[in-house]
């Protein structure tokens, strides 16, 4: 299976262990990702804010690279997923705002969950699982920006989405239900309002924790990083200890393949998963 591969800013620079962990995934399941060439940014999180026209051209030019290319994008960000759907979205409803709008609004953008769940890449996952990830009580997030607004994302589930579900159930974890899964965490106003991440942050693992939850799993590099690097600050402000991991999907994928690359990743997250999933059992 070929794919293009839209890695976006953020996966070549903060969400490196991301990105690695992406490939290493993929490539041990017989997926090849083809990363596009001469990709640009997709303007997240300001142009839309500050030049809509720019909020639209800029990812357009990246779904016709690919469309040029033929097949899927595969666009882990959620923020670069969110600005390919809406640019999608609005291309179709305005269809004279780019010269090529036919193209590009009829490529299929996929998120990494998308791809985890088809079929064929399940059935591999599952027959390749060497780590069964045991008792081990995972809370998936998705956060916000994967799922809404519904009319543009196409998500048949928009407050209730499966796919990390499905995987998590798939590895042998234990999935812990929770009205927060897509919630949002504050990541956009991290550098104007870090107090209101700070309420929405921790609200987030209140509740995880409240609902049974040892570790959070996500699928965006803005929640990971933003929840990954506030928790000594939510815990200096209410009080508590928190110390709960935030991993991507994939890193836990890897894992319960026994892909020998994830004590590396490791080393990027400030919450250190380690004796979390050495009391379980799970080699890492």
């Amino acid at each position: 299976m070929r794919i293009n591969y839209y890695p976006g800013c953020t996966l070549h620079g903060s969400a490196r262990d991301y990105h690695e962990s992406i490939g290493a995934v993929f490539t041990a399941l017989g997926v090849r990702l083809v990363e596009l060439e001469d990709w640009n940014c997709c303007g997240a999180s300001s142009a839309h804010v500050v030049h809509p026209d720019a909020a639209v051209q800029l990812p357009a030019r990246n779904l016709l690279i690919a469309a040029d290319t033929g097949g899927p994008v595969l666009a882990p960000c959620a923020a670069c997923f969110h600005r390919l759907k809406v640019c999608q979205a609005h291309l179709k409803n305005h269809p004279g705002d780019h010269p090529s709008a036919s193209a590009v609004a009829t490529v299929e953008v996929l998120h990494v969950n998308h791809l985890l769940v088809r079929r064929d890449v399940l059935q591999s996952i599952r027959a390749n699982i060497r780590v069964p990830l045991s008792g081990l009580r995972t809370v998936p997030y998705y956060g916000c920006l994967t799922v809404r607004p519904p009319a543009a994302m196409g998500h048949e589930r928009p407050e209730d989405p499966r796919e990390m579900d499905i995987v998590l159930e798939a590895l042998g974890a234990e999935l812990i239900p929770w009205s927060y899964k897509t919630d949002c965490c504050g990541g956009s106003l991290a550098m104007t309002r870090p107090d209101v991440v700070r309420r929405l942050s921790g609200d987030l693992f209140e509740a995880a924790r409240e609902a049974g939850g040892e570790i959070i799993v996500t699928d965006c590099p803005m929640c990971q990083a933003n929840l990954d690097t506030r928790q000594r600050e939510i815990e200096r402000e209410r009080h508590t200890i928190l110390g709960m991991p935030v991993l991507y999907i994939t890193e836990l994928v890897a894992l319960a393949m026994g892909l020998t690359e994830t004590r590396y990743w490791w080393r990027k997250h400030l919450v250190d998963p380690t004796p979390l999933l050495k009391s379980k059992g799970i080699a890492v």
